[in-house]
């Protein structure tokens, strides 16, 4: 079976050498260098037009929530969920 001449031609250039590149594999089996891929449902990532601006909100979230810790009272647990004697 022949081929068409238009299925084989493509806009590579022939000094491209691509036979040293590797696929990289999805799962258990791909190499972390360092980053951690997480998957954000569609409408949370309509919100986000690149990693950075996801970055940049988790790293505000994370400063309010700290700022928040440092704000309130210290209380144990253990005294706040005890039944108060007010009848």
């Amino acid at each position: 079976m022949k081929r068409d001449k238009s299925e084989m031609e493509d806009d590579l250039r022939t000094e491209y050498d691509l036979k040293s590149l590797r696929v990289r594999r999805l799962g258990s089996g791909r190499k972390s260098f360092g980053t951690t891929t997480v998957r954000l449902e569609p409408d949370v990532a309509e919100m986000f037009p690149s990693a950075d601006a996801v970055n940049e909100a988790l790293r505000f979230l994370l400063r309010v929530m700290q700022q928040n810790q440092a704000l309130a009272p210290q209380t144990h647990a253990s005294t706040a969920l005890e039944p108060t004697d007010d009848k």
